[in-house]
């Protein structure tokens, strides 16, 4: 049998805050630069900058969970 597939909730909580803080500001950087690339030449799949966004808002949240001690 396949084992299940980790989720990406589960990898961010595996992560140090460090290195998830440094993630975050990778991920907001990566985003910028998609999304100036995309308003000077449309790229090939406009729904990567949504995904990318849920993405950093999903670490976001993670680091937010830590904050509160949940």
């Amino acid at each position: 049998m396949a084992k299940a597939k980790k989720s990406k909730v589960e990898d961010f909580r595996s992560m140090e805050n460090e290195a998830l803080q440094s993630k975050v500001t990778e991920e907001e950087v990566r985003l910028k630069k998609l999304q100036f690339s995309h308003a000077v030449n449309p790229i090939e799949n406009p729904l990567m900058i949504r995904q990318l966004r849920r993405t950093i808002a999903r670490m976001k949240t993670e680091q937010r969970r830590r904050t509160l001690g949940f």
